[in-house]
Formats: C-alpha cells, structure tokens, sequence
C-alpha cells in the first residue's frame, strides 16, 4: 500500500487543515501520527475499517478523523490549530482486524512522507 499526504501548509493560531491521505491499496487500520525533529513520534488519531476512531488527548475535540473507503482516502480534518501541533504529518495503515488505540498508528507498517503543518502565533 503506498500512501500520500496532502494539505499541510501554514496557517495562523485557531486556525484549520484539512489533511488528506491517498491509499493505493485498501488498509483495514488508517492513521495519523506526526513528529518535531525535539520529540519522537506521536500518534494523532486513527479509524478502523469499522468506522470506530480514537484520538490523543491533545487534539481531541478539535481533529476529526475520517475515511472514503470507496476513494481509498483519509482525511484529517484540523481546527483550532494551536502552535504545538506544528510537525510533520505522516499518514499509515496497516492491514490487521483490531487496530489498536491511536498511539499504535506509529509502528503501523505503511506510512507516508509525511506533510509539513505549521501553526504560528
């Protein structure tokens, strides 16, 4: 499955993204999980085949993460941007029936380039 990221770019505090992710392939398990080159890896949000999502703490309430299985595409919709989230986006997948909570989309077994998100003050 090959994977690539769209829509990052910069944009003022409180504003928003949308983030879009496209498959070649089907991956029953999609992600997001982003880095700073200070910090290692953090999981964002992910959504199962089954439509059940689960989100980090930090971006809970203002991330939506969704999914178009017939485009083979995710998306990453992201409000009230707030200068912490600024990193590298990286969307993944991985071909599995339980998909874990959101901090497992790190060791998923496909990912992106990644896509830069820059939120400034």
């Amino acid at each position: 499955v090959q994977l690539v990221e769209s829509g990052g770019g910069s944009v003022q505090s409180g504003g928003s993204l949308r983030l879009s992710c496209a498959a070649s392939g089907y991956g029953s398990c999609m992600g997001w999980f982003r880095q700073t080159p200070e910090e290692e890896r953090e999981g964002v949000a992910l959504i199962g085949w089954d439509g059940i999502t689960s989100y980090a703490n930090s971006v809970k309430g203002r991330f939506t993460i969704s999914r178009d299985n017939a485009k083979n595409t995710m998306y990453l919709q992201m409000d009230s941007l707030k200068p912490e989230d600024t990193a590298m986006y990286y969307c993944a997948a991985h071909p599995a029936r339980i998909c874990g909570g959101y901090r497992s989309v790190v060791d998923y077994l496909y990912r992106g380039q990644g896509t830069q998100v820059t939120v400034f003050s």
